[in-house]
């Protein structure tokens, strides 16, 4: 079992920046991919961003140029650093791990084994 904690959500106004961490513990020997869900109010979860252990990312085309995605494998940590923030943004972000995800499914939120409970960011001025 991998247990998943999301912080560093919270209220921000158009054009700042948030960083995401998730922290994951347990059964860490063989943490393999990890991504950035979002969920808004009446729409699917739609994935964020991904990366595998080897540092490959994938990132969905409207946060491309705005958010990074970067883990720390010694810590068991991934992060979001999320720039120039928009309304559209505002979500509940989660964390997902899955150890067999591969680049043809990386986007499948299915394919992911174990996720965090989520954190809100909310932008609005």
């Amino acid at each position: 079992q991998v247990q998943l904690a999301e912080s560093g959500g919270g209220m921000a106004q158009p054009g700042a920046s948030l960083r995401l961490s998730c922290v994951a513990s347990g059964n860490t020997f063989n943490i393999g991919t990890m991504a950035w869900y979002r969920q808004a109010p009446g729409k699917q979860r739609e994935l964020v961003a991904a990366i595998t252990s080897g540092g490959t990312t994938d990132y969905d085309d409207s946060v491309k140029g705005r958010f990074t995605i970067s883990r720390d494998n010694a810590e068991n940590t991934v992060y979001l650093q999320m720039n120039s923030l928009k309304p559209d943004d505002t979500a509940v972000y989660y964390c997902a791990e899955g150890s067999r995800i591969i680049l043809s499914n990386i986007r499948n939120h299915a394919a992911y084994d174990y996720w965090g409970q989520g954190t809100q960011v909310t932008v609005s001025s």
